[in-house]
């Protein structure tokens, strides 16, 4: 099977999920037999992921890394240039004209290189809204056929709200193309049906999954959190939602209101939160509000090493998110032994049961539920046990597995489809 795969990241130069979802899903689609082009809007080594397929960079330039060694995603960045210091300089320019202008460069190269090489890949697999204008135009050059997998859709990052319309354009006309959608969960699906008017047998629920190996092979940095692991010692209980960005769509704010809540009964809980997002300094001001700074601890950037031991020395880990289409960040701390609290809409609590839930609105409900498991061991324990139980059974492989049946299915209809179309033309009916 010959894919060509569109991708806006990989690790470790990403900004969430995405970039580990494409990178682990590649992975076990090549260790089925998968030949994979691999094409991103940077220009970088990544030592693992050349070992499985080919990446093709959009861009000569390389990822650019701000001061404090956090990923900036190609057009995302606004400001002086953190490598030549200035405001017009070309990596300026490239990161930071905005992810529309971004990514109508990265289809202009997905188009040339298409044509140029004479691609004609079996599926062309595109991530996202930033590459759907690029697998459109593949698609139309090659005559391949296209999938789109859904992530995340406009709605989901603008919390619930309406969004960027020009991104709500891009996601339609690429949805329409597609011929076939997978979404990470039920719940996005819905949205993809609800929102944008996409048949149901259209879209396929592929859910997301964890490799155990990456995570156990970053090396952890024992003193990271020293601080941390002797309040626990005092009978703190760390409460986290792992090193997530702080915006709009994560919740971060109702779980802050739930913490002060729980905070008044239980005076022995922490909470941990990374700082970096765009609702930042909103956070920090909401938690002096609040009159619980004092308990809650500011990480900085929060990556590898760093987000693999925080999983460790946390206690519960809450997803409060507003709308999360999947959540890999649960996994990964449901590997490492740890409660988890799940808003109802998050798509991860689609495959983990032996979690808690809440509506990511209902703060005082959230509240509760730290507290329970704060002061009862018990249920802490039942609930560790569980969920750890439940995420074991499903593999990057199962993913691949289902992502192959359905390229199958995608090719037989292509061809029967274009078989159609011959017949179609040879009958002179296409110029009448």
């Amino acid at each position: 099977m010959k894919l060509l795969m569109l991708g806006w990241e990989l690790p470790p130069y990403n900004s969430g999920g995405l970039g580990v979802a494409c990178h682990s899903m590649a992975k076990a689609l090549s260790q089925r037999g998968a030949d994979i082009q691999f094409v991103l809007p940077y220009n970088a080594k990544h030592k693992d992921a050349q070992q499985f397929m080919n990446i093709l960079p959009a861009s000569k330039l390389p990822p650019m890394i701000n001061e404090n060694g956090e990923y900036i995603a190609m057009g995302a960045y606004s400001g002086t240039c953190s490598t030549c210091s200035n405001r017009t300089c070309e990596h300026a320019k490239e990161y930071g004209e905005g992810f529309v202008a971004a990514t109508r460069r990265y289809a202009d190269h997905v188009a040339r290189l298409v044509t140029r090489k004479k691609l004609r890949p079996d599926i062309i697999h595109a991530h996202d809204w930033l590459t759907m204008e690029a697998g459109i135009r593949a698609k139309l050059i090659s005559g391949s056929p296209l999938v789109v997998h859904v992530h995340a859709t406009e709605f989901d990052r603008a919390g619930g709200r309406s969004g960027n319309p020009l991104i709500h354009e891009i996601e339609y006309q690429g949805l329409m193309m597609a011929d076939r959608i997978f979404a990470v969960s039920q719940l996005t699906k819905d949205i993809i049906v609800r929102e944008y008017f996409i048949p149901e047998d259209k879209i396929e629920v592929v859910h997301n999954s964890l490799d155990p190996y990456e995570l156990e092979n970053i090396v952890v940095d024992a003193n990271d959190y020293t601080y941390v692991k002797e309040l626990k010692k005092q009978g703190y209980t760390i409460v986290s939602p792992g090193g997530v960005r702080l915006t709009v769509q994560k919740g971060i704010t109702y779980l802050l209101e739930s913490m002060a809540l729980a905070m008044s009964k239980n005076p022995k809980l922490i909470l941990l939160l990374p700082s970096s997002g765009d609702q930042r300094d909103q956070i920090i001001e909401l938690s002096a509000d609040l009159g619980i700074s004092d308990r809650v601890i500011f990480l900085g950037f929060v990556r590898g090493s760093r987000q693999r031991e925080l999983y460790e020395v946390t206690d519960i880990f809450v997803m409060p998110s507003i709308s999360e289409p999947f959540g890999i960040t649960a996994l990964e701390a449901a590997h490492l032994n740890t409660s988890l609290l799940l808003s109802k809409q998050s798509g991860v609590g689609e495959v983990l049961h032996s979690v808690m839930r809440f509506d990511y609105w209902d703060t005082r409900k959230l509240a509760d539920e730290i507290i329970n498991i704060s002061l009862s061991q018990a249920l802490s324990s039942e609930l560790r046990t569980g969920v750890r139980r439940e995420y074991l059974k499903f593999s990057w492989d199962h993913v691949a597995e289902k992502l192959s049946h359905e390229y199958d299915k995608v090719k037989t209809r292509s061809r029967a489809s274009s078989v159609n179309q011959r017949k179609f033309n040879k009958k002179g009916v296409a110029n009448a």
